[in-house]
């Protein structure tokens, strides 16, 4: 399915995504799609900007008239020093995902993957909160999920489980004003069989599984979920991952990456425009393209 056409003119309002590399991204079908279903006169565009060079492309925001900006790897950290204010929740996590340029040129970070991530969950309410829960990797993503696990479900026990040791203790420090538990704790995989096993909660914060790298998973054994597991994969391409597969064979309650994808994007659409995003339109077009795509053997 191709991407929705976008029409530019004097008035039209722009959207930047900055990251680097961005050969994957979705977020310009998911955005100009949105605009398109609401004709609302904006479009969203990539723009590669190496990392020594995202301070000139935050800056370029403002002389440029941005409405603002998607941000992703490796610059969510990066642009904080050249934004004028952050969200709560930005400043908590230390990150920005996305930029708003205010009507006197200032800009507002925010960090959408904190309700992004937790839309799909909050229906599980119930279940989560109290738990034992363990996040996989300890990188940006890992953040904001770790954060809003532990603001919103304030779990018995949150085990960061990483490869990288120092990387996990240093967001473990970073989080400590908001675990009231006393709930984090880190473990490296070779020894983390015990807090998955226990966990109510496994979340992946790792890129594992990404296409084309579609047979990898995470946690690749199966046999430590159960029907008791609520399995989340942040990944989205593709919609089910092997991790997902693998735990609801297990009985499991699997949760994909596309909510969440498109979740974050809806919450950055509304402060960008003002409306709300059509998620179904938005939901309903992805996978339309990804099932085209893959009729055509790509991804």
């Amino acid at each position: 399915m191709a991407s929705p056409a976008v029409h530019i003119d004097a008035n039209t309002r722009l959207i930047a995504l900055l990251g680097y590399p961005l050969g994957q991204t979705l977020s310009p079908f998911i955005h100009n799609t949105a605009f398109a279903a609401q004709r609302l006169n904006f479009a969203f565009a990539a723009f590669p900007v190496l990392p020594e060079r995202i301070g000139d492309g935050v800056r370029g925001l403002s002389s440029l008239h941005f409405a603002g900006a998607g941000v992703t790897i490796p610059h969510k950290q990066a642009v904080l020093p050249y934004l004028d204010e952050l969200s709560p929740r930005a400043r908590a996590v230390g990150a920005s995902n996305m930029i708003v340029r205010r009507p006197d040129g200032a800009l507002f970070g925010d960090n959408t993957d904190v309700p992004g991530f937790l839309a799909p969950l909050l229906p599980l309410t119930d279940r989560l909160r109290g738990a034992e829960m363990a996040v996989l990797g300890s990188g940006g993503a890992a953040r904001a999920v770790a954060y809003a696990l532990l603001v919103t479900f304030r779990p018995k026990r949150l085990t960061l489980v990483a490869r990288s040791a120092s990387k996990a203790d240093i967001l473990a420090k970073d989080l400590t004003a908001f675990d009231e538990n006393k709930a984090l704790g880190v473990c490296p995989f070779s020894s983390a069989r015990t807090a998955v096993r226990n966990a109510r909660l496994v979340a992946n914060a790792t890129p594992v599984g990404m296409y084309p790298a579609v047979d990898a998973s995470p946690w690749p054994d199966a046999a430590d979920f159960g029907e008791d597991h609520i399995v989340y994969d942040i990944v989205y391409n593709p919609e089910e991952t092997r991790l997902l597969a693998d735990a609801a064979r297990r009985g499991a309650t699997p949760v994909g990456g596309l909510d969440m994808l498109v979740e974050q994007a809806a919450v950055a659409y509304a402060q960008w425009t003002g409306r709300k995003m059509p998620v179904d339109v938005v939901t309903d077009a992805l996978r339309k393209r990804s099932k085209a795509l893959h009729r055509r053997g790509s991804c």
